[in-house]
């Protein structure tokens, strides 16, 4: 830890004072904020983990539907009847704020009914099943996008904070407390000195006389 290039006076320990005082005051404010993010950030997880097996869940189901409507349908009767989607839908993209992080804001919008993109006849109802599944899964998935963004820019300002809080706490306010107590010696030296001094002259005067 290098020390701190100061002059020692009055002036210069006053300051250091000060600025020792607004660091410790950062340093707790960083210290809450950065306690405050991570038990946001727990929420966030676990809402992450809760979303993610919901989907993985729904996902294999839909699929297992895709395989049985291809064991009974040609395979080109199955692409040809998803050539259109089952629904119309908008994302809309904006910006929130999470303890002063921005993070993104996914929401659906202009959607519409589910309906089946194509025509009863020669489907399965395996493959309108696969189908409603699938457009069901979409919210979630846009949800689960939101939450795993939220929770990389969380992790990410924690560490910041982190070592923010480190350098504040090892660094800074070690080198003002070092910089105050040197300072503090010197002028307790200067004014030792500037005693002596003058208790000479003082005697150097009653010899004089």
């Amino acid at each position: 830890m290098a020390a701190l290039n100061v002059k020692p006076t009055r002036m210069e320990l006053s300051n250091l004072k000060k600025k020792r005082k607004v660091a410790v005051r950062g340093h707790k404010l960083m210290k809450d904020k950065r306690d405050e993010m991570v038990r946001r950030f727990i929420v966030y997880v676990r809402r992450n983990r809760t979303l993610r097996e919901e989907v993985e869940q729904k996902l294999a189901s839909a699929m297992q539907g895709f395989v049985l409507a291809r064991a009974s349908m040609r395979a080109e009767a199955v692409e040809e009847a998803l050539c259109y989607p089952a629904r119309p839908a908008e994302i809309k993209v904006s910006a929130q704020h999470v303890l002063s992080v921005v993070v993104p804001k996914l929401e659906l919008a202009s959607v519409g009914n589910v309906e089946l993109p194509y025509g009863i006849v020669g489907t399965s109802a395996e493959l309108d099943a696969a189908v409603q599944a699938f457009a069901e899964l979409l919210p979630l998935l846009i949800e689960l996008a939101e939450v795993e963004k939220t929770c990389n820019r969380l992790a990410d300002e924690i560490e910041k904070t982190r070592r923010r809080v480190n350098a504040l706490e090892y660094v800074m306010i070690p080198q003002f407390d070092e910089a105050i107590r040197t300072i503090k010696m010197k002028l307790d030296e200067n004014e030792r000195g500037n005693l002596t001094r003058l208790m000479k002259t003082k005697e150097m005067l009653a010899q004089k006389e």
